[in-house]
């Protein structure tokens, strides 16, 4: 069976296909569940699967007004349909539509949930029942607008879904403001929403500069550390360098000296390892500085 989703009229060949089967009877269903089960038969799957085609059709019509392709959202759906199929048990009693419309609805808010937005929309069970549930609520109440919702509806939503009343407005706030980069723009709709977002990432240039400067930095910085004898190195490195430093008190523990002496220690070793810095990127400023010279006689 081929599960057409992806061409010049998508929606149209897929339909086509749904309709090439017809549906099934429970006794019909069970048969080919097992078939495929116990014997891993591909025709009882196909006609298991294809019987259902139009079942994901219609579940996925219902979720087009998160602006995603309907295409896409049937192909989700097949693929819940395909694991209901392999993972369905006939003994049980339950038809294969209601089972299936399990898997199909979850891979499809699945797909939603991940698209739809640029901002996570919610990753718990009440967070995704409470995006999925939203618009209905608001429709019901006939308070459609894209602004924040009256405190009665908040405390109304909020007590139907078992949700925290903040969790209720700030969903709302979500829905109203993400818009897709997909969006046409202009009266010949020639361009998109994103075409208009600025790139505020640096350039390559400016990405390799800020590379070779932080190597350049930390060249220095080893350098400068190789001056100091070992208790200025230990001190610095505890007291400049760790994200959190060690206090003078614990510093004066381990080296068994007073915290005044542990602070000396500290300045003069930060004051030698500036002079060696210093002393480096002035070498380094006239041997370029030479090359530059010998380049430009060349």
């Amino acid at each position: 069976m081929t599960l057409h989703v992806a061409s010049a009229e998508p929606m149209q060949l897929y339909l086509q296909d749904a309709r090439k089967y017809e549906y099934l009877t429970p006794e019909q269903e069970r048969d080919l569940a097992v078939r495929w089960r116990e014997r891993q038969d591909r025709a009882a799957l196909d006609k298991l699967v294809g019987s259902h085609l139009r079942l994901v059709f219609k579940m996925a019509r219902g979720y087009q007004g998160y602006g995603l392709p309907l295409a896409d959202l049937v192909a989700e759906g097949n693929v819940g349909l395909m694991q209901a199929a392999q993972k369905f048990e006939p003994e049980k009693g339950f038809r294969f539509a209601t089972y299936a419309g399990w898997w199909v609805r979850a891979a499809i808010q699945e797909y939603v949930l991940h698209n739809w937005s640029l901002v996570k929309i919610g990753t718990t069970a009440a967070q995704k029942k409470l995006f999925f549930s939203l618009r209905r609520l608001k429709a019901r109440m006939q308070d459609l607008e894209n602004g924040d919702l009256t405190p009665e509806a908040v405390e109304s939503i909020a007590t139907e879904l078992s949700v925290p009343r903040t969790e209720v407005v700030e969903m709302n706030r979500r829905l109203g403001l993400d818009r897709s980069l997909n969006t046409a723009l202009g009266e010949e709709g020639d361009s998109e929403w994103q075409d208009l977002l600025a790139d505020d990432r640096p350039d390559q240039e400016t990405t390799l500069a800020g590379a070779q400067e932080r190597q350049q930095r930390q060249q220095f910085l080893k350098l400068g550390l190789g001056v100091l004898d070992d208790r200025e190195r230990q001190i610095l490195v505890a007291r400049r360098l760790r994200e959190e430093p060690l206090t003078l008190e614990e510093l004066s523990q381990h080296f068994h000296v007073s915290r005044e002496r542990v602070r000396q220690l500290e300045v003069r070793a930060f004051e030698k390892l500036q002079k060696a810095v210093v002393a480096s990127a002035r070498e380094q400023q006239i041997a370029a500085a030479g090359k530059g010279r010998e380049l430009a006689r060349a």
